[in-house]
């Protein structure tokens, strides 16, 4: 911290000035247009750079060989070489650099034009597809085995066939389970990044994480089938189907369930247990999904034992039986590890004012991430958004999963903070579903998915007046019309851009033409900044190219723009043009 401090008394004059004068502002052109607003944080040659990026991204051949090619010249050219031709081009359009102190004219300029940062190390391992699906079923099983147990859901297991997450994911990094070492890396790494944000962005920046990086991936599997389980069990008792927070159930409906068996030692046990909030909603233990059957406020206590917790009467006998399949004891220390780390990285946040995005996983992981994700919010965002869930909206019941998410922070008191996506495995989730025989969670086409993007955004928007500002909302897209439909909604709901509970993002090299307008006009924007070693970025770099593979429509348009703002500075005599920006974010 005393480094921090130092690195704020030390900024330069320049930036310590500019803070205390009016900040400029520019109208905001909503259709995107204007190549001029676009890029006038770049250098010629970075637009020239950016063109030819685009170009070779919309060369199927190069793209779809790109993690060989980059392999044979480096081996052609040699290591010197090969990181200055990915410097020319793919690495110098799409990573802000090596590290903390190489990425810092990066976010100053990103800054001085209204744009704030989230910062990423993108560092992965390039593993084989033999090596990644060795790992994975390893760190999937417990060591107690994968045996069938009665109501098991065969989703949240694993299958060696999808054991390499990375099947068709274009966008998003995976972290493959090696050790606990190896996880104990990877706090550290994102300890140091909290440390980049904190002295370069001035605690405007975010920084993001994944849960899978910080633990063995078994854990989240069984919590995932505990939480999905435990919500089966609710609606049985409840006698329907869908969002158990509309199941409002008394102590008397309980015993009724249980008949002659709520008057066994054990049942009764259970019973005492039931609390009820400020709604008059029953708890069976305080927590889950506002009828909660667990201690999930406990769940951060290093002495709670997941094989312990999850107990329910059978309704049949009346005996106890497990929700979570058999763990073992050096597997809940596991478990306990990986809390304690994710703690660790918030308490460590917390106290350098900078703010954490949990990023979401696959479906199979999703239920135990935003539980965990939902207890560090009500531990941590009590006066303050500092901890941040993502949701994605390809999914079927992403807006279900907000509805009951929102009503927990409004009832618990805290702050709800939300990234919204589309989302980065549909094409993985659908194929797994198929083969394993359970239904599809993703919706049925693209169309379907936006429509879902923006009755989520509708929902929460119309709520924050109603909180006093308390929901906070990233909208993390690259679509103009879904940008467009959330400046409209603000304006439809008074919420100003300088009330900086609705931020705009999109990802570095990547939708200039709408980040940097944004910025300039006052929204709160952000771009998604990746940094990291030459070689080790290659898998993210490789991942970039494939996606703007896939948005060749989006690449056209920003292609254009491009061309028609070299050819503004070559008619103009701005060639050699050098930003300067003196906007200040919001």
């Amino acid at each position: 911290m005393a480094l921090l401090r130092r690195l704020a008394v030390n900024a330069p004059r320049s930036v310590r000035v500019l803070s205390s004068a009016p900040p400029s502002r520019d109208d905001l052109d909503l259709s995107f247009n204007s190549p001029k607003d676009a890029f006038k944080s770049k250098k010629t040659s970075e637009l020239v750079r950016a063109y030819l990026v685009y170009q070779i991204c919309s060369i199927n051949w190069i793209v779809e060989n790109n993690d060989m090619l980059m392999k044979r010249l480096r081996q052609v050219v040699g290591q010197r070489l090969f990181e200055a031709i990915m410097k020319a081009t793919f690495y110098g359009q799409f990573v802000a650099g090596e590290d903390q102190n190489k990425i810092r004219p990066t976010i100053e300029r990103l800054r001085s034009f209204g744009v704030k940062s989230i910062l990423d190390y993108s560092v992965e391992e390039d593993l084989s597809q033999e090596e990644a699906e060795k790992r994975e079923v390893s760190a999937s099983i417990s060591q107690c085995g994968d045996t069938q147990e009665e109501g098991q859901l065969k989703q949240y297991h694993v299958e060696q066939r999808f054991a390499d997450r990375r099947y068709k994911v274009t966008s998003a990094r995976t972290y493959f389970y090696l050790n606990e070492a190896s996880c104990e890396k990877n706090m550290e790494a994102f300890l140091k990044s909290i440390d980049a944000v904190a002295a370069i962005t001035k605690s405007t920046g975010l920084m993001a994480i994944k849960l899978t990086a910080l633990g063995r991936p078994q854990l989240l599997l069984q919590l995932s089938e505990v939480i999905m389980r435990a919500r089966n069990y609710m609606q049985q008792i409840a006698g329907g189907t869908g969002n158990v927070l509309t199941h409002h159930k008394t102590i008397e409906d309980f015993q009724r369930y249980f008949g002659d068996h709520s008057t066994k030692p054990e049942v009764q046990e259970f019973m005492k247990k039931i609390t009820s909030d400020k709604e008059g909603v029953l708890h069976i233990f305080p927590w889950d999904r506002i009828v909660h059957l667990f201690p999930w406020s406990n769940i951060l206590d290093k002495d709670m034992n997941l094989s312990d917790s999850f107990r329910v009467p059978d309704p049949k006998t009346g005996q106890m039986r497990r929700l979570i399949s058999q763990i073992t004891p050096k597997e809940e220390e596991m478990f306990r590890n990986m809390l304690r780390r994710l703690n660790h990285i918030i308490q460590i946040a917390n106290e350098a004012d900078v703010r954490i995005m949990i990023d979401a996983e696959q479906t199979y992981f999703q239920p135990a991430i935003s539980r965990i994700c939902l207890e560090m919010m009500r531990r941590y965002n009590k006066e303050k958004f500092l901890v941040f869930n993502t949701y994605q909206t390809y999914l079927k019941n992403t807006y279900n999963e907000i509805l009951t998410d929102l009503e927990q922070a409004k009832r618990q008191n805290f702050y709800w903070g939300a990234k919204l996506v589309r989302g980065a495995y549909i094409e993985q989730e659908r194929a797994r579903a198929a083969a394993m025989g359970y239904e599809d969670p993703t919706c049925e086409s693209v169309a379907a998915t936006t429509t879902s993007f923006h009755k989520c955004l509708k929902e929460i928007l119309s709520r924050v007046k109603a909180e006093n500002n308390r929901l906070g909302i990233m909208v993390a897209s690259h679509n103009e019309d879904t940008v467009r439909y959330a400046i409209e909604l603000m304006k439809q709901h008074d919420i100003k851009p300088d009330e900086r509970v609705v931020c705009f993002g999109q990802l570095l090299g990547m939708c200039d033409h709408i980040t940097f307008p944004l910025g300039q006009a006052g929204y709160s924007a952000y771009k998604y900044v990746p940094y990291g070693p030459v070689v080790e970025v290659l898998p993210y770099l490789s991942r970039r190219a494939n996606e703007n593979r896939g948005f060749l429509s989006k690449i056209k348009k920003e292609k254009g723009l491009l061309l028609k703002e070299i050819g503004r500075r070559l008619v103009t005599g701005q060639l050699f043009y050098k930003p300067v920006g003196t906007y200040t974010p919001v």
